[in-house]
């Protein structure tokens, strides 16, 4: 148990540290800007093209693993749209901030530090697959989810566009694609280039969990959603549930790979589920609320996953496979 402990804690340790820091001193919020953007455009994409780039090219064509990784996904988020509609009376907008605070994992701040950190540089593809497919899962079917409980309607041309420029806009995707192309051709950068890759990608967990906990502080809980408890129990509890489940029912993957994708599941709501209410202009001091309760409880859940998987409690043959 030390041994989880010395891996968790660091982590909850570094958005205690951005929390407390969030409350001593009242910066604006303005004020994590240019962090964030470090962060999103920089030192993020620095971490996802250096892993990817050294990784055998016949590594990163996982189909089966896509498939099962994002169809979890996208099962939990339609339970949370369920749980959404009831709670709010069918306000539909409403409804899709309850879903995606209920599928979406902190896979962008949390997920590449805390997989690499517990079960090392083999846990990098599975890592970029998931945040790449899920973040087209979700933001395929979250303007679609907006477009259709608005009252205005978006015309289809502009609303494909708009979820197109999403997806492929996105810095870590870009990344991504760009660390794959150089690990299809065998590129490499020069030593100087490949120096500051490092030096970018060492930086990004403790900026990244750091900005977590001050961006949290900064959103005080005013307002708590009755249906929280519904929403954390399928994100901190079924999503890694069932993601484990698939994939122990499809086969064929390595531990590592199965292992890296339920502890990304088993992840806090992320701070996106608030960018995102804020966006649309609804849930948001809720989603605000379930970002900071989420983040606290799973101080217990993501400690308790990482136990299991430390000590090897979880069984790869479910199925008798």
């Amino acid at each position: 148990m030390n041994e989880v402990l010395t891996l968790a804690l660091p982590f909850f340790g570094l958005i205690f540290i951005g929390y407390a820091c969030g409350l001593i001193k009242k910066i604006p919020d303005e004020g994590l800007a240019w962090l964030n953007f470090y962060i999103i455009y920089v030192s993020l994409p620095a971490l996802f093209f250096q892993l990817l780039s050294k990784t055998p090219i016949e590594q990163l064509a996982n189909w089966a693993y896509v498939a099962g990784t994002s169809f979890a996904t996208a099962a939990v988020l339609a339970l949370g749209l369920v749980v959404g509609l009831i709670a709010t009376r069918g306000n539909l907008r409403e409804a899709t901030i309850v879903a995606v605070g209920s599928a979406y994992s902190n896979i962008g701040y949390m997920g590449p530090g805390l997989t690499l950190a517990a079960l090392g540089p083999a846990a990098t593809v599975p890592t970029a697959l998931i945040f790449c497919f899920d973040t087209v899962v979700l933001f395929t079917l979250i303007p679609l989810l907006m477009a259709l409980g608005g009252e205005n309607r978006e015309r289809a041309g502009a609303m494909a566009v708009s979820i197109l420029k999403g997806i492929f806009l996105h810095p870590f995707v870009i990344a991504t694609m760009v660390g794959v192309g150089a690990a299809a051709i065998g590129f490499r950068p020069p030593v100087f280039i490949d120096k500051i890759l490092n030096y970018l990608m060492g930086s990004s967990a403790p900026c990244a969990l750091f900005a977590l906990g001050v961006t949290v502080a900064q959103r005080p809980i005013r307002r708590v959603p009755h249906e929280i408890g519904f929403m954390l129990a399928i994100k901190l509890l079924l999503h890694p549930v069932l993601v484990f489940v698939v994939l122990n029912w499809i086969g064929g993957f390595d531990r590592v790979w199965v292992m890296t994708a339920t502890l990304m599941a088993s992840l806090p709501p992320a701070l996106n589920v608030f960018v995102i209410a804020r966006q649309y202009n609804v849930y948001v001091e809720r989603a605000s609320s379930t970002v900071l309760i989420g983040t606290v409880v799973s101080v217990v859940t993501v400690t308790g996953m990482l136990y299991l998987i430390s000590h090897d409690l979880l069984p790869l043959a479910l199925f008798g496979r």
